[in-house]
């Protein structure tokens, strides 16, 4: 008898096993043919404004504002032309601002804690509704872009918008909280720096004091207001947003918002359990079982709540603010509540740090964090011509485990325009890096918007200055204004230089989201080339992707006035990995549709002859036999 139950009990476990094999695999081809993913970021309130004064400082009504109307079907239709699978809507939430719409219920906010005149978008005033500048009717504004998410649903494209977690606007005013929501710090015991359960750090006894203003900087550019006095009715103070424990913050610490309490107490200790050994490995639904019956700080279930609304709402995806300076143990808890009602929910980090990568990937449960540190720095030094290319294989190898998760960009709106003077000065020597960029890994690309059009960021719009788009003020985008011509978004106003800019990005994002081998395997062939080849250098960067329906060889020139004629070789442990036999076989550019080459296959190394112009780069997709 107990042979005959240990028999059965062999096939049951071997069918389970083969149904769970059969699962695995399944799961496995999805991956595999799954396709890139393209975000556009968008600066929303910039998007649509026709305005070309760009007056510094200058008011709403002096230089204008994009609505969410803007974004018409045709505007969307050719977004997404551009090979965009997501739009990462910036700055939507309500944030502090010196604009005044008190007579529609919405308290004026204080220009001594508000960056700009129009306030940044990291510092929200409401997390439960959406920046009034950008409806056409702030009364109205929620309904406006509830019809701007099903607009953008409707060609295709999925929404992403902010959450920025560890700081809020001083003044945070809730005015479409749900029922029994209360506002941040409504419940709050002030007479204690720290409590479990307070939203904010305090610092009993004294007052807040605005920061002692240096090298000429004033608020709103010196102008005359009634409410720039110096002063602003905070008693206590509280932690100033990026961690700052003075009543006093420094001009250049991130005075206009305050620190939340996630449970971290002041000396640094966790007020809350740590997740056990081996939860690396665990799912989404094991974390949150592991959260169901603990008793987490009040800011957790807040902003757990607040990420459900927003999805609730039809929107796709979430990008956190700075998400490593908040507890990973928060993420598990977070992001696993998230998983378990919206399984296809994009999550996109902001962490900078790469020896936690891992952690908030993992523990954290974030999909994709920014490549920063790693892959764009390096390829930014190359850009502006003192980089080696030789680098890049090296920083990619690092993330080799988690390649898949690192989000690549050559511009977002932290960072430089390309076409800067600080940066390259020149749109066009962003063309090999974004190939590259793009191409390297099955990570998503980032877009950020006008980078395709060569935008430099040249306006002095206040707060701030250039080579970044001000995210702070009201402003044009010139190029961006070019392209948009009077609501046709047909770019008939674009010169020659940016409409062959958007075209080769066009070209370049719509290949990358089609391609199949872009999800495959990866093999630099950089290092045998530069070691076998007297015509190849630093200055270029050579790869292979593949997977088993198509075969890609990438180069790409990095130098703005060197041309290169060359063979380059194909090396022989690589041949077998794409299943070549000696003999002839054709590869055609895919950037540049009239050039065909041929690839030679000899004793097992193949060669293909390439020439490249000057920041110009190919994707060789080999051909079938017929």
């Amino acid at each position: 008898m107990k042979i005959r139950y240990s028999l059965l009990f062999l096939i049951l476990f071997g069918f389970l096993y083969s149904c769970e094999k059969e699962q695995m695999q399944k799961q496995k081809n999805i991956v595999i043919k799954e396709h890139k993913k393209v975000i556009y970021q968008v600066f929303t309130r910039l998007f649509g404004n026709e305005n070309t004064s760009n007056k510094p400082w200058g008011t709403i009504e002096e230089n204008g504002v994009g609505k969410f109307d803007d974004f018409t079907d045709e505007a969307l239709k050719e977004i997404k032309k551009l090979g965009i699978t997501h739009i990462w809507y910036t700055g939507v939430l309500h944030h502090a601002m010196v604009t005044d719409y008190s007579s529609y219920g919405i308290s004026n906010d204080d220009p001594d804690v508000v960056k700009g005149r129009a306030g940044s978008p990291y510092a929200v005033k409401d997390y439960y509704n959406v920046d009034p500048d950008m409806a056409v009717d702030p009364a109205n504004r929620m309904q406006e872009f509830e019809a701007l998410i099903k607009r953008t649903h409707s060609h295709g494209m999925k929404v992403i918008i902010d959450i920025v977690p560890n700081h809020i606007a001083r003044k945070y005013e809730g005015s479409n909280n749900p029922e029994g929501v209360y506002d941040f710090g409504a419940n709050d015991d002030t007479s204690s720096t720290y409590k479990k359960d307070n939203n904010f750090y305090y610092i009993p006894g004294e007052t807040f004091q605005v920061p002692q203003w240096n090298d000429g900087y004033l608020p709103l550019g010196g102008e005359q207001n009634p409410l720039v006095n110096g002063k602003f009715d905070e008693n206590p103070a509280k932690w100033t947003g990026n961690g700052s424990r003075l009543s006093r913050p420094d001009q250049n610490d991130w005075y206009e918002t305050v620190k939340i309490n996630y449970g971290i107490k002041p000396d640094g200790s966790k007020d809350f359990e740590n997740l056990p050994e081996g939860y690396d490995q665990k799912d989404h639904l094991e974390h949150h079982n592991f959260w169901k019956d603990k008793a987490v700080p009040d800011s957790w279930k807040k902003f757990r709540d607040i990420a459900h609304f927003w999805l609730e709402k039809g929107v796709d995806g979430l990008r956190y603010d700075m998400a490593e300076m908040v507890p990973v143990e928060f993420w598990s808890y977070m992001n696993s509540s998230i998983k378990v009602k919206y399984p296809e929910a994009l999550i996109l980090a902001e962490v900078y740090n790469p020896a936690q990568y891992r952690e908030y990937i993992f523990l954290g449960k974030m999909d994709y964090l920014y490549d920063k540190v790693g892959f764009y720095d390096s390829i930014k030094h190359v850009m502006q011509g003192h980089g080696w290319t030789d680098h890049l294989p090296i920083v990619q190898k690092e993330v080799n485990d988690i390649e898949h998760h690192m989000l690549h960009f050559l511009e977002n709106h932290d960072e430089q325009r390309i076409a800067s003077p600080d940066f390259a000065g020149a749109a066009d020597k962003g063309k090999p890096a974004m190939v590259v960029s793009t191409t390297i890994s099955t990570s998503p690309t980032l877009l950020y918007f006008a980078q395709e059009l060569g935008e430099p960021g040249a306006e002095s719009a206040g707060f701030g200055s250039p080579t970044r788009t001000s995210i702070f003020d009201y402003i044009g985008v010139p190029s961006l204004q070019r392209w948009m011509n009077h609501k046709k978004f047909d770019g008939a106003q674009l010169y020659k230089q940016e409409k062959e800019l958007r075209s080769f990005y066009q070209k370049l994002l719509t290949f990358t989201v089609q391609s199949d081998a872009l999800m495959g395997n990866y093999q630099e062939i950089h290092f045998y080339n530069k070691d076998q080849n007297p015509n190849y250098d630093h200055r270029i960067f050579s790869f292979s992707r593949w997977s088993e329906n198509e075969k890609l060889i990438i180069i790409s020139n990095f130098d703005e006035s060197k041309y290169y004629d060359l063979d380059l070789i194909i090396p022989e442990d690589l041949i077998p990995k794409w299943q070549l036999e000696n003999g002839t076989y054709q590869v055609e550019d895919q950037l540049n549709s009239n050039i065909k080459e041929t690839l030679y296959v000899a004793d097992g190394i193949g060669k293909v002859h390439i020439k490249l112009s000057p920041l110009e780069s190919s994707i060789f997709k080999l051909q079938k036999n017929e």
